[in-house]
């Protein structure tokens, strides 16, 4: 390099000038602008959060006043005390519902299956089964999400072992279920629920990598042909928050239904039904309860958003967490749609063996919610 680049420059005139060759650091960005996009959906976001809290606070009170202090009801009649049960309850649970799923469905908008697709394959396979299974608690269990994941992670050299973690784990935890048992009888069960979920789940992927079960999986699912990639950029914010207003909607619509029809039924339990009817009649001790509600659940098919508040209304009369949980999980998991919709991808011996390990998941779940409850 020249030993003059950088030397002055003296002007006829006996001026020096210096010429300043090097890269001037430039300074840092700036924050965007008060009137960003970005800046308005955050702030967007944190009114929203802010207003659902407020009405999450004021609904229980709010009902008091209509119907306790407006329209004169007594809460101590069967009529009071199930009218307040069944608008509270519709309010609660679709707040929460309308909240969490659209938090939830924000988060998961960030990591497409296809990514977690490829983040699984050839990765070890503890990480393999721990991935399957955190993703299968954020999956709703159903024939556009469970089944084409299976498929393509079965294409894709996921081993089944893992496969059947999250095959598992997507119909133990269903979101929905986890969002109303929390406002049902508190976060920590809900986390708890999870918790146990996932770790049944593991356990079975675990026990069930050891068989031969390969030979099980419908031969067209081994030879298909998925992607490795994932296309277009990574979605920005408002793209993200159109996804999770998308999903919201559609769960809304598919649920509003089930719910009234689900805390209708609730109601009149909550009003009619004696408050130690299950407690009295033996029901809540027997040691078969958890696997008979297991069992009653697999002929039934309904929506979990339905079933939910019915079991909210039989535990607050005495009937075990666990056989309450036991026959929600037996109807979402276990229904007959589930089990045809599966056997588009697995062979007869495949299908008894996942079926009969989701069975004993419930059961032992189950159990243990008895037991802590």
């Amino acid at each position: 390099m020249s030993t003059t680049d950088n030397a002055p420059e003296r002007s006829d005139r006996g001026e020096v000038s210096v010429s300043i060759d090097e890269d001037i650091p430039a300074s840092p960005p700036s924050a965007p602008p008060a009137g960003s996009p970005t800046r308005r959906l955050v702030f967007g976001l944190i009114a929203a959060a802010g207003g659902w809290a407020v009405l999450y606070a004021i609904n229980e009170r709010l009902w008091d006043v209509v119907f306790y202090d407006l329209a004169g009801l007594d809460p101590a009649t069967r009529l009071g005390s199930a009218v307040h049960f069944f608008f509270y309850d519709t309010a609660k649970i679709m707040l929460l519902i309308v909240g969490l799923i659209f938090a939830i469905s924000l988060a998961r908008s960030a990591i497409p299956p296809e990514r977690v697709r490829d983040i699984i394959v050839g990765r070890h396979v503890a990480v393999g089964f721990l991935l399957a299974a955190a993703f299968g608690a954020l999956t709703p269990f159903c024939s556009c999400s469970s089944v084409p994941l299976f498929i393509g992670f079965v294409a894709a050299g996921v081993p089944l072992g893992v496969t059947l973690t999250f095959l598992i784990t997507s119909p133990l935890i269903n979101q929905i279920g986890v969002v109303m048992l929390a406002g049902m009888v508190g976060w920590e069960i809900g986390v708890l629920y999870v918790l146990t979920g996932m770790t049944m789940a593991i356990f079975a992927g675990v026990l069930l990598s050891r068989f031969n079960l390969e030979r099980w999986v419908d031969p067209f699912v081994k030879d298909m042909s998925v992607p490795t990639g994932i296309d277009g950029g990574k979605p920005t914010l408002a793209d993200r928050i159109e996804f999770a207003k998308a999903e919201t909607v559609d769960i809304v619509r598919s649920i509003w239904v089930y719910v009234l029809v689900g805390i209708g039924i609730g109601a009149w339990i909550h009003g009619w039904v004696p408050a130690d009817f299950f407690a009295t009649t033996g029901v809540a001790d027997s040691v078969w309860a958890v696997p008979a509600a297991t069992l009653a659940g697999v002929p039934l098919y309904a929506n979990v958003a339905g079933v939910v508040p019915l079991i909210e209304a039989v535990y607050a009369k005495g009937l075990g967490l666990g056989t309450a949980m036991a026959f929600m999980m037996s109807v979402v998991a276990l229904s007959l749609p589930a089990v045809i919709l599966l056997k588009r991808v697995m062979r007869l011996p495949l299908l008894a063996i996942y079926v009969t390990t989701v069975t004993l998941g419930i059961i032992g779940i189950g159990f243990i919610f008895d037991l802590i409850a």
